[in-house]
């Protein structure tokens, strides 16, 4: 069992996953790193969105899963990446829920980038 504190998105704390209709393309040491036009961006209280992109659409040959984790009460515990391109390593760029709370089940099986840690995430 465990005693982690599990919250529900509310109107005080506001969750929503939507389908993105854009493709979303992430670019990391000017390699492309994800390409997609079935991301879902979450859209968190006063956060800014995030695009949470299907496994399938990332090249996860250019991921190293890390020793990082972190635990949000509202999405559940995260995972985490870093993104080797050439000589260039971004750490922990990479976040996953891979078995998120019932109330974000859909970022199952996606994963999302820092914006601070990649050159771009466009809309397109």
């Amino acid at each position: 069992m465990s005693d982690k504190k599990v919250l529900k998105p509310s109107a005080a704390h506001p969750i929503t996953v939507s389908p993105n209709k854009a493709r979303v393309v992430v670019t990391v040491g000017g390699k492309v790193v994800a390409d997609s036009a079935n991301a879902l961006t979450l859209q968190e209280a006063n956060y800014p969105p995030a695009q949470y992109i299907p496994r399938a659409d990332v090249d996860f040959a250019l991921l190293e899963r890390t020793e990082h984790s972190t635990y949000c009460p509202f999405k559940g515990d995260a995972s985490y990446y870093s993104v080797r391109t050439g000589d260039g390593v971004a750490e922990n760029a990479v976040w996953t829920y891979e078995a998120p709370h019932d109330a974000v089940a859909e970022i199952k099986d996606h994963v999302a980038f820092y914006p601070s840690k990649v050159d771009a995430i466009e809309e397109r």
